[in-house]
């Protein structure tokens, strides 16, 4: 599939419109080559093949499902989006991920460092030239030091796992989503209709996403300002909401920013999801390379 975009401008202003007409078009066809299998043989996110996996992944989905309310979501953001609670680089964020795993993962079960760089490694094979791409694929998932002690070490379900917005009905699309009908907000008329508490095209800037890393994330790199574009920021707060850019759900919250950015999520997801192996990454071989991205896109040290 080849996708016609333009090049996202770097370093534009958050509050301003970010993707600006250029004639510099970039096409984008890596030629990345997705392979039939996951690490343990079956199909990418097959939810109901029989596995080691599938009784803890879907224990984890129950329990996500049955907390994630629109009350909840905005106690975290305004609980998270203080970040007071340490200051640290990009690169020692990414050290403490190495004694986790993503129990909501059907595809992988190694510490979450070898995905970042297998993700990061997969995206600079095909664009060597786009480096915010590379350095979003390194970070994307670092929201996910919530597990870590010095983090508060939230719960499983309140960090990974497909996100999806509250404060409106729960789509069908959602993985698992039966269990949706425990949650407080699913029988309550203010949250379980179409738009719920937001208007066609209202932005998903503007829309409360189910707590997680990706949300996290995205708070901490842009309250950090960071220079990364628009595109980036996008990519890291929705590159789990599954049910939008894979099955179009939620489609009538966005506006046309959102749009022109999917088509980067679009690309950024097959490496997300696809490059996940057994296949380890020498990581004293590439440091040198992701450390000049974060020197350029991030201050030495953020607040998180």
């Amino acid at each position: 599939m080849t996708i016609t975009l333009e090049r996202p401008r770097i370093g534009v202003d958050l509050g301003e419109k970010k993707i600006i007409p250029d004639a510099n078009e970039l096409v984008l066809d890596g030629g990345f080559s997705v392979p039939e299998t996951n690490a343990f043989g079956q199909t990418f996110r097959d939810y109901n093949a029989e596995s080691d996996r599938k009784k803890t992944v879907e224990e984890f989905y129950r329990t996500n499902h049955l907390h994630q309310s629109y009350a909840f979501v905005k106690r975290m953001r305004e609980e998270y989006g203080k970040l007071n609670r340490v200051e640290m680089s990009i690169w020692e964020s990414i050290e403490l991920l190495n004694e986790f795993v993503d129990d909501s993962d059907p595809d992988l079960d190694e510490p979450q460092i070898e995905h970042l760089l297998q993700t990061a490694e997969a995206i600079r094979k095909d664009y060597p030239n786009e480096d915010w791409l590379h350095l979003t694929g390194l970070i994307h998932d670092l929201g996910k030091v919530l597990l870590h002690p010095s983090f508060g070490e939230l719960p499983q379900w309140a960090v990974v796992g497909d996100t999806f917005p509250v404060g409106c009905a729960f789509d069908e699309s959602n993985v698992h989503h039966k269990f949706f009908e425990g949650n407080s907000d699913y029988h309550n008329p203010k949250f379980n209709t179409k738009y719920g508490v937001y208007s066609e095209g209202c932005g998903l800037e503007n829309v409360l996403m189910s707590w997680g890393h990706d949300d996290y994330m995205y708070l901490v790199a842009k309250e950090n300002k960071t220079t990364l574009p628009s595109a980036a920021l996008f990519i890291i707060r929705y590159h789990s909401f599954y049910p939008l850019h894979r099955f179009g759900a939620y489609s009538y919250l966005m506006n046309e920013e959102d749009k022109e950015n999917l088509k980067w999520l679009h690309v950024f997801n097959k490496y997300d999801l696809y490059s996940k192996s057994k296949v380890r990454i020498d990581v004293e071989k590439v440091k040198p390379y992701y450390l000049s991205l974060i020197e350029k896109y991030f201050p030495a040290k953020l607040k998180w």
